[in-house]
């Protein structure tokens, strides 16, 4: 099986497996322009550390709208691109920025260290917070969000890549699981259903 095709299957089947955990509710109501994934019993928690090695929990953002990214520092193009957008979409609110909180969670931790993700994930924004994991706990967050991945086989060079979803999970500041945003979307769709989130 070539690389392409392995490839492609993983996404295809991520994407159908994901498809298929969503609730036949899934919508875009309430005013949303994302998915409305609000009431899946999935995605609810998370225990990793952060880039200052810190332990963290979803309670720890509790007040705070999240929006929660899985990739890794070496990706050449999806990752630094949604997080850019992450950062634009947090901008974009102003003073209710400060309400919302990045993270990134790596799917390499084998190569995505503390001291990688403390110098990566803040060059997009100073407030997104990176986080790792054993390479079993980072498997079992990703499990829990549906989240599909495979590390590739490494070149000659030892250079290796991971296939993976594009998507951000978007958290009210309750701590509940709301939103499905596909890696491609705008940072103005985001900033706007972000700010239905922070709405009292």
């Amino acid at each position: 099986m070539t690389d392409l095709r392995r490839r492609l299957l993983v996404r295809g089947g991520g994407l159908m497996a994901l498809a298929l955990a969503l609730p036949s509710c899934a919508r875009k109501g309430e005013g949303f322009q994302a998915t409305d994934i609000t009431g899946v019993d999935w995605g609810r928690d998370f225990s990793l550390t952060d880039h200052t090695g810190s332990p963290r929990t979803l309670a720890d953002f509790r007040g705070k709208a999240v929006l929660l990214f899985f990739g890794y520092t070496h990706c050449p193009d999806v990752c630094p691109t949604t997080l850019a957008t992450m950062a634009q979409a947090v901008d974009r609110l102003g003073e209710g920025g400060q309400r919302v909180q990045g993270l990134f969670v790596t799917l390499d931790p084998a190569r995505d260290t503390a001291e990688v993700l403390a110098r990566y994930v803040p060059a997009f924004h100073p407030g997104f917070i990176g986080l790792h994991g054993s390479e079993a706990a980072v498997a079992r967050v990703a499990e829990d969000f549906k989240l599909f991945f495979a590390r590739q086989a490494p070149d000659a060079t030892g250079f290796y890549t991971v296939d993976h979803q594009a998507a951000i999970f978007a958290f009210d500041p309750q701590g509940r699981l709301r939103l499905y945003f596909r890696g491609d979307t705008g940072a103005e769709v985001i900033a706007h259903d972000l700010r239905r989130l922070l709405q009292p």
